[in-house]
């Protein structure tokens, strides 16, 4: 039997989570667009699969950077 690896314990994969439904609604709004407009993760890849994420769903990517400090990306589940 394989044990499960927890893919968000190693440092180079960036801290992902699920956006809820209300904050999804508010991010279209504010950048004016539809959802099919974000870029795309797939329904199947690691980081989707462990946070249990549905297609449809957006996935808040928080990446740091030495001169840009905290930055987030956004991907709509597909």
């Amino acid at each position: 039997m394989q044990e499960e690896i927890n893919i968000f314990t190693s440092r180079l994969v960036p801290k992902h989570e699920l956006l809820p439904e209300d904050e999804k609604i508010q991010l279209l709004e504010n950048f004016g667009i539809k959802s099919k407009q974000l870029p795309k993760i797939m329904e199947e890849d690691p980081a989707a699969k462990a946070l249990g994420a549905k297609r449809g769903d957006v996935i808040r990517i928080t990446r740091n950077s030495p001169t840009a400090g905290e930055y987030y990306y956004y991907r709509i589940v597909a």
